[in-house]
């Protein structure tokens, strides 16, 4: 057995699993290539689109086998595991075959409908959040009909030749046919931080362990630098990955918004439990028929019990989903925008985030401030023939000038990573092999042991004045917004064949190549409204500190510190938690320092979102409460992303923050109205059975109030926000949530007490009169309630969403008039005097004048007690 540890996809969830070491049978690697080839019935040079469409039929789709996908009707079949459901439809048969067929059919009928508007609406907010996650799915280079295309992943197929770069995912199990300095990380398989270095050919016998495999590539794994063609052999299920795709599926830890919701339901759940123990137990002591006692306790349960949460949660989560596609944000992970409405700090770059991202080369200087033409063919001889992912910086330095570097033949190269900060190629000319060596120019001068001042002049040994002169030149040029490279060289002997990272030694430096991305026009403004909206912007980069503070300065961000990540590698974590909140810019930061910075704020209690688009980006991501990518991002960063931006922009970032303010605020609406009037109605409903000779609301009719209560507020997901509801940060609160079912539960229960009064003293109801009343009041009060406590404000300077005034509405009438129509009397209903309709008006006018006093007499309170 081998044990690893397990990073999952988009969550910072570890975990150490065992798996068995592949046997020599199903160690395809250790097999010659034309034997899998042959097997495969391929040549190695692609498929053609027709044999592609026959290979996805025979092997299926490149996913794993999720135990979580259930067909449509088991998806429906599962909301009757509900234990009130059942114990529902278990009392409906008992009446059944005590003669009350009519209860039996209007139960039966009232659970159905419950159920499907459950399913139907879950289903389709669940299709859309898919469509958008497809939408941004990633996706492989293949070689088909001998042209390179772009597909799903989910469509790549065995004997398909792939196409990999820096920043690429491996999206399949195969075999290398082309490797050009290729470094992989496959951590989630063997545990190994280091990058491997793999390499096409076959392997000599041995043991058949994954960390031997040099000429394979893995699927989940990523490619760190380098170029490759990889022969696919296994995907899906059977790649190695799949043998333990299962613990992929394992939920990530459950969100604040999770948990809180959790504590709502246990509170709602323990109140139910008291509640249907006591009418149980007044009934029997009263004497009361025990089915029918049964039955009414079971339908009380059910009117507390929120069933209708998760479908609100979800359907909600889907329609911020679909508003957030439409500004360019796309939503992968459906809880991330509950969070990016919490999030209070945001971590970033500031390259294509607050820079244009249109990097230019500006100066190519000595270490005097002379131009050098040396230093830009140097720079252009390792731009150009460094392999993988060309950074922006490659990029203007091979558009800068067109310089012919036929005679040049490059030997080897030691990829960039970010610890190193730097490249080295080897190249020869036939006359000259010599190291070249570009990255960030502290250190590069630290190794340096000499320098140039001219172009092809003779080298110079270091000395203090020399030092003190490329400093200043590399802080003049920072201190002007340029961000630089360090140039050097190093020439070796002929037979010098390996560029090794020991070679970065003793090298001459040329001078630096300084490069203009400007700030964003609109940066400043996109800046302000995310500091207005109660979110803190930390600029996280691995650029020079005077370059940060040239272009932060320019957008007006003034932070009260610089912390680099030289100083950052001499704190404890304990030591920088208590720096993180002070310091505003993080400057010449590596990945690992980035992952300690997100880390060190969640532990001070905040609420972090991080974008970022590179391969060092990806830790950070993976850490961060709110994790956020954009589509030109490497495939590591984008897999790992919670939420993709279509467009760089904190413009649309911002809109994305006011869209998860919104969601979690209609959210909320639903939970407040279930724990303020829906509680109050169903503890008069528990008190009323205690002084009155009969049940006060038939099970059925009880039944029928919840179904048509939650009709009503299924056009919540669509309702308007107040501006002022996504100020700040929107965080769950349930003492906030607890206090309000206290303050304003009574004042419903208050009010059923007086509609008791009226029917009983003023108007001598019977039992179906007093049951019918109570019915229409109940439903009124607490779906009309809606209009009061979905805003702060005044109801009438708040307007609902037209969908939610008219189901609310609607509700309404149909209450009113069901005891007058054919289907009352089944109901056991029976018409209401006018007197009644127009004290009942009246109360209810009360009642939501009474609220609302009580609704602005709670905000008082609260706005005082949190100032």
């Amino acid at each position: 057995m081998r044990t690893f540890e397990l990073l999952c996809c988009a969550s910072p969830l570890s975990c150490t699993i065992e798996v068995s070491s592949p046997d020599r049978g199903s160690a395809w690697w250790l097999r010659p290539l034309p034997t899998l080839l042959d097997e495969l019935g391929t040549s190695g040079g692609g498929l053609t689109h027709a044999e592609a469409r026959s290979r996805l039929r025979r092997y299926g789709p490149n996913e794993f086998l999720d135990r979580r996908q259930r067909t449509l009707l088991m998806e429906f079949l599962r909301r009757f595991r509900n234990p009130l459901v059942l114990i529902l439809i278990a009392a409906s048969a008992i009446s059944a075959l005590t003669g009350e067929v009519a209860s039996f059919l209007i139960i039966i009928v009232m659970v159905l409908m419950s159920v499907i508007l459950d399913f139907v609406q879950e289903y389709r907010a669940g299709q859309a959040a898919q469509r958008l996650r497809q939408s941004v799915q990633i996706r492989a280079s293949v070689v088909r009909d001998n042209v390179a295309k772009d597909v799903p992943v989910s469509q790549v197929v065995p004997g398909d030749v792939a196409l990999l770069t820096s920043g690429s995912l491996v999206p399949a199990d195969g075999r290398l046919l082309e490797a050009r300095d290729l470094f992989v990380n496959q951590a989630l398989l063997t545990g190994e931080s280091f990058p491997a270095e793999k390499r096409a050919g076959e392997l000599p016998d041995g043991p058949a362990e994954l960390d031997r495999a040099t000429n394979a590539l893995f699927k989940g794994t990523s490619v760190v630098s380098g170029t490759a063609r990889l022969f696919v052999c296994r995907t899906g299920s059977a790649t190695a990955i799949g043998e333990i795709a299962h613990t992929l599926n394992l939920d990530p830890p459950p969100t604040a918004f999770e948990l809180g919701t959790r504590r709502f339901g246990m509170l709602i759940m323990r109140l139910t439990v008291l509640m249907v123990l006591f009418v149980l137990m007044v009934n029997t002591v009263t004497h009361k028929p025990l089915l029918e006692s049964f039955l009414f306790a079971i339908a009380l349960a059910v009117g507390l019990t929120p069933e209708l949460l998760p479908m609100v949660v979800s359907v909600t989560l889907a329609q911020g989903a679909l508003r957030m596609a439409r500004k360019r944000v796309i939503v992968k992970r459906l809880a991330a925008i509950q969070n990016l409405g919490s999030m209070d700090v945001l971590c970033t770059d500031k390259t294509g985030t607050l820079t244009e991202a249109k990097i230019s080369l500006e100066r190519h200087v000595d270490m005097s401030g002379g131009d050098s033409a040396r230093v830009l063919e140097l720079a252009y001889l390792n731009s150009f023939f460094e392999t993988g992912l060309k950074s922006p910086l490659d990029e203007a330095i091979l558009a800068h000038d067109h310089l012919d570097v036929s005679r040049w033949k490059k030997i080897d190269e030691a990829p960039f990573d970010f610890e190193r900060r730097r490249v080295s190629v080897l190249v020869d000319d036939g006359a000259t092999r010599m190291l070249v060596v570009k990255g960030a120019p502290e250190d590069i001068l630290r190794l340096s042991t000499q320098y140039q001042t001219s172009d092809r002049g003779t080298a110079r040994t270091w000395d203090a004045a020399a030092r003190d002169m490329a400093q200043q030149q590399l802080e003049a040029l920072g201190t002007q917004g340029l961000r630089v490279l360090g140039i050097a060289f190093k020439q070796v002997g002929k037979h010098h064949d390996r560029a090794d990272v020991s070679d970065e030694a003793e090298l001459v430096l040329a001078g630096f190549a300084a490069f203009l991305d400007p700030p964003k026009v609109d940066a400043a403004k996109a800046l302000s409204a995310l500091l207005a909206s109660g979110v803190a912007v930390k600029i996280v980069t691995g650029d020079n500190e005077l370059v940060t503070q040239h272009i932060c300065a320019k957008l007006g961000i003034s932070g009260p510190g610089v912390l680099t990540g030289q100083e950052i590698a001499q704190l404890s974590d304990h030591a920088l938690q208590a720096r993180v909140e002070t310091v505003d810019l993080f400057c010449r930061v590596n990945p690992a320092q980035k992952n300690r910075i997100i880390l060190a704020l969640k532990a001070r209690g905040r609420v972090v979102g991080y974008l970022g688009d590179g391969i060092n980006d990806a830790p950070a991501l993976h850490s961060a409460d709110v994790s956020l990518s954009v589509d030109t991002a490497v495939d590591v960063a984008k897999e790992a992303a919670d939420l993709v931006l279509l467009k760089r922009d904190l413009h649309v970032l911002h809109d994305g923050v006011l869209e998860g303010r919104r969601t979690f605020a209609n959210i909320r609406k639903y939970i407040m109205m279930g724990t303020s009037s829906n509680f109050g109605n169903m503890f008069s409903m528990a008190a009323a059975s205690v002084f009155l000779p009969f049940l006060p609301m038939l099970p059925t009719q009880i039944l029928l109030n919840n179904v048509l209560y939650d009709l009503s507020e299924v056009a919540i997901p669509l309702d308007h926000v107040d501006p002022e509801e996504t100020r700040g940060p929107q965080a769950w609160d349930m003492t906030f949530i607890r206090n309000f079912m206290w303050i304003i539960g009574p004042v419903s229960s208050l009010f059923d007490f007086l509609t008791f009064y009226v029917l009983l003293a003023i108007l001598n109801a019977n039992e179906a009169l007093f049951q019918t009343g109570w019915f229409v009041e109940s439903l009124a009060t607490q779906v009309l309630v809606i209009f009061i406590i979905r805003t702060r404000r005044n109801p009438f300077s708040s307007r609902p969403h037209v969908a939610l005034a008219a189901t609310s509405l609607a509700v309404v009438l149909v209450a009113v008039i069901l005891p007058f129509s054919g289907l009352g009397h089944y109901l056991g209903f029976q018409p209401l005097p006018m007197e009644f309709l127009m004290i009942l008006a009246a109360l209810v006018v009360a009642y939501l004048g009474i609220v609302e006093a009580a609704k602005r007499m709670f905000y008082r309170h609260l706005a005082t007690k949190t100032k």
